[in-house]
């Protein structure tokens, strides 16, 4: 065995888990081998997804697909002019029950995200994605919360 190279063993377990979850999304998603496939070696090698394409051809089946194959939390953001980090990350909130300050986490925090249309978002917004993706964390307020394991973040934008 040369030095880079994986045992025979990992690797062949790591394929066959592949095509299992493959062949699981191709049940629901139909006709984009290629799309899974680029997908599935993103999350192998700890990357994340960016789908350029028109509405309607699948891309949140195959977020969702991919979440519910690997059981993983799944969350959707819509990505709008307006939207604000904050509405990503999460928000501390006055809790008058308890009379304490609050954390109420927001979709990032899911192990699957899809940001739709993130070429919508401010550039503020696509950097508290930015965040996520490079260092596996999100700031909120003062607070840093690591990301849970696996997290993938698969983005989407409309070439339109």
């Amino acid at each position: 065995m040369t030095q880079g190279e994986a045992p025979t063993g990992i690797s062949e377990a790591v394929a066959q888990a592949a095509a299992k979850i493959k062949t699981n999304i191709e049940k629901v998603l139909v006709g984009k081998g290629d799309v899974i496939d680029l997908t599935l070696a993103a999350i192998l090698s700890g990357g994340h997804v960016l789908v350029e394409d028109v509405p309607g051809i699948g891309k949140t089946t195959l977020a969702r697909c991919i979440a519910e194959s690997l059981q993983c939390s799944f969350k959707r953001i819509q990505c709008t002019p307006d939207l604000m980090p904050s509405d990503i990350t999460g928000v501390h909130f006055y809790n008058q029950s308890s009379g304490d300050l609050e954390f109420r986490p927001r979709p990032i925090l899911a192990q699957v995200v899809l940001a739709d249309e993130i070429n919508r978002a401010t550039p503020r917004t696509q950097s508290a994605m930015l965040e996520a993706m490079a260092e596996g964390q999100v700031t909120a307020d003062d607070l840093t919360i690591p990301l849970p394991a696996p997290f993938l973040l698969i983005a989407t934008q409309n070439p339109i």
